[in-house]
């Protein structure tokens, strides 16, 4: 009876080749924004006359100062007729988790890596993770323009990074494309400089799969994201792993205790550019935002009421950092800030939970101080500067590293 239903789930089955959903993924400072940027630029998403200016998407405050990206971001373009779903992902390492957050919404990934420096060691990072869930990745060497650029050495270099972390042999065979992602070009050659970013679009239409979907059964989806609109409350964002959802059809969330609540999502969005589209109906294979979700958490699934099925919940690497932080109790206490007690501070720390998975927060020795934990020192800056601008005051000791125990096996003798 098991392999009857494996069979009917295969024959279920059906290729979406309206759709390609990709991540685009690289160490921090290779130039992912910036192809976004010409991405959406080349497909007609703005107004001829539209000033857009550059790093569209990092349009958080602390990403614009710091130029880097912190939050991974959704957007979408339309080539020839398909629908390309983008996922723009962080590049510094004390953001992966935002990386192994929204990985799983895609089915091939494009790996940017200078052509001057060559993989680095979030390069690896991101490019294992890839290969764990098994996406088809394309080579981007991006600034190949750079007068000292070495792009050979690095097409090879790379390669060994392949070998070195593939899980499976289709892997190894990997698309090589040579942009200038600041001046919007890409060839498949680097001898015979590009014009536009066609190439790019053509090798993802022809090497990224398009998504293997079981469109007739039960509607499943995995929040990948938490969205909050004045005006449409809480939002979650997700791929459609199986079936179809349309507007106000009867759903149900199951939490991380596995609690199944009933819910009634009022209206079905898909991103566009850097908005997003009504959609009376999504498919498997969609990534969506459903709006009218009460109490909805990233990790939860979404599922359709007569077949309440939950996913395997989303999970991240422990943090590398901890520090304390704590209620001001020096002599200018209450000089700066609006909130300044213990059940604010409590109150922000944990609702910043629901949406930053990497981070980790617990009650301190005493009841006006938390131990929170990150993955690096940035992340934990980026709070600690996101909490001020917001009118919190309060005060931290110094980061310090989390110890883990080891264990190695030498000899068949155990080691710690």
């Amino acid at each position: 009876m098991a392999n009857m239903t494996a069979v009917e789930t295969t024959l279920r089955l059906v290729r979406r080749d309206d759709v390609r959903n990709i991540a685009i993924i690289a160490h921090v400072d290779h130039g992912k924004t910036t192809l976004v940027d010409g991405m959406l630029k080349q497909s007609r998403v703005f107004r001829d006359n539209q000033v857009v200016g550059e790093l569209i998407l990092d349009s958080n405050a602390l990403e614009r100062e710091k130029g880097i990206t912190i939050l991974a971001k959704n957007t979408a373009i339309h080539y020839r007729g398909t629908r390309i779903n983008i996922i723009d992902t962080p590049g510094h390492a004390d953001f992966s988790g935002e990386v192994e957050r929204v990985l799983n919404m895609a089915d091939g990934c494009l790996l940017l890596v200078d052509a001057v420096e060559g993989p680095m060691p979030q390069t690896k990072f991101v490019l294992k993770k890839a290969m764990e869930l098994g996406l088809k990745a394309v080579l981007v060497v991006n600034k190949v323009d750079r007068a000292n650029a070495r792009i050979d050495e690095v097409v090879h270099a790379t390669q060994d990074l392949f070998l070195n972390l593939a899980t499976d042999v289709a892997q190894l065979d990997f698309e090589i494309v040579y942009t200038n992602a600041r001046a919007g070009t890409a060839t498949l050659d680097p001898l015979r400089p590009g014009t536009d970013l066609v190439p790019l679009f053509e090798t993802v239409i022809n090497s990224i799969p398009a998504p293997l979907v079981d469109v007739d059964s039960g509607f499943q989806l995995l929040v990948t994201n938490i969205r909050h609109s004045e005006y449409l409350g809480r939002n979650a964002v997700g791929r459609v792993v199986r079936g179809r959802l349309s507007q106000g059809d009867e759903i149900v969330r199951i939490d991380g205790d596995s609690k199944i609540w009933r819910q009634r999502g009022s209206q079905l969005f898909a991103f566009d550019g850097l908005d997003t589209v009504l959609l009376t109906e999504a498919s498997a294979g969609d990534i969506i935002l459903i709006t009218g979700l009460d109490d909805v958490n990233i990790g939860d699934t979404i599922a359709a009421a007569e077949t309440p099925d939950a996913l395997p919940r989303l999970e991240v690497e422990a943090p590398t950092v901890q520090m304390t932080v704590g209620v001001n109790t020096s002599p200018f206490a209450g000089r700066e800030g609006t909130f300044v007690t213990s059940r604010h501070l409590r109150e922000r720390l944990f609702r910043e939970l629901e949406t930053n998975i990497a981070l980790r927060v617990h009650e301190g020795e005493t009841m006006d101080s938390f131990l929170v934990s990150g993955r690096g020192e940035l992340h934990l800056a980026i709070l600690i500067e996101t909490l001020r601008r917001e009118g919190y005051e309060f005060q931290v000791s110094r980061p310090r590293i989390i110890p883990r125990t080891a264990v190695w096996f030498v000899n068949q003798s155990k080691m710690s």
